[in-house]
C-alpha cells in the first residue's frame, strides 16, 4: 500500500527529473521534443533551406537514413530560422518528414557557425558534436562515416 507520503515524494522527485531533463524545444508541429528520444543514439543535424539546391537532393537520403535506422536520429534546422506555420509549410514543401527543430540547438550541442548549405552535423550517443560535413550528403556516406568515428572510438 502507497501511502500519501510516499505518492507525495515521488511525484516530487518525478517533477525534479523532469526540470533536470534538456530542453530541445519544439518541433515544426508545436511539439515538445522530447530529450529521452535524443539520448544514446546518434544525432544528423542538418541544415537547410527552402532556397538551397542541394538540400532538395539531399532531403530524400535523410528521410531515408531516418526510417531505416532506429540508432540514428535525423533532425532538421531551418537555417532561415522560419517558425510556426512558416516553418511547417516549408517542411511539407520540402518533403522533410523527420523532426525539425523551430529553434537553433547549437547551443544545446555545440556547433559551429556554418555559413554554408547544406550542412549536417554528426552528435554522438553521448551528446559530444564529433564533426560537421558540408555540401550534398547520402545516407549511405553518413552511415560510414559514423562508422567510421565508432571505430575509431571518437
Amino acid at each position: 500500500m502507497i501511502t500519501k507520503a510516499l505518492r507525495v515524494g515521488l511525484f516530487a522527485v518525478s517533477l525534479l527529473l523532469v526540470a533536470c531533463a534538456p530542453d530541445h524545444g519544439n518541433d515544426q508541429y508545436g511539439h515538445k521534443i522530447d530529450s529521452a528520444q535524443l539520448e544514446g543514439r546518434w544525432l544528423v543535424i542538418n541544415y537547410w533551406a527552402e532556397w538551397c539546391g542541394p538540400c532538395h537532393k539531399e532531403i530524400p537520403e535523410l528521410n531515408a537514413l531516418a526510417k531505416t535506422n532506429p540508432e540514428i536520429r535525423v533532425l532538421g534546422v531551418n537555417y532561415d530560422h522560419l517558425e510556426g506555420d512558416s516553418l511547417l509549410k516549408s517542411t511539407e514543401k520540402m518533403g522533410i518528414q523527420y523532426t525539425v527543430f523551430q529553434d537553433d540547438p547549437a547551443t544545446l550541442f555545440s556547433l559551429p557557425v556554418s555559413n554554408v548549405l547544406p550542412a549536417t552535423y554528426l552528435v554522438d550517443p553521448q551528446g559530444q558534436y564529433r564533426e560537421k560535413l558540408v555540401g550534398e550528403q547520402t545516407a549511405t556516406a553518413i552511415q560510414a562515416r559514423i562508422a567510421e568515428l565508432e571505430k575509431k572510438g571518437q
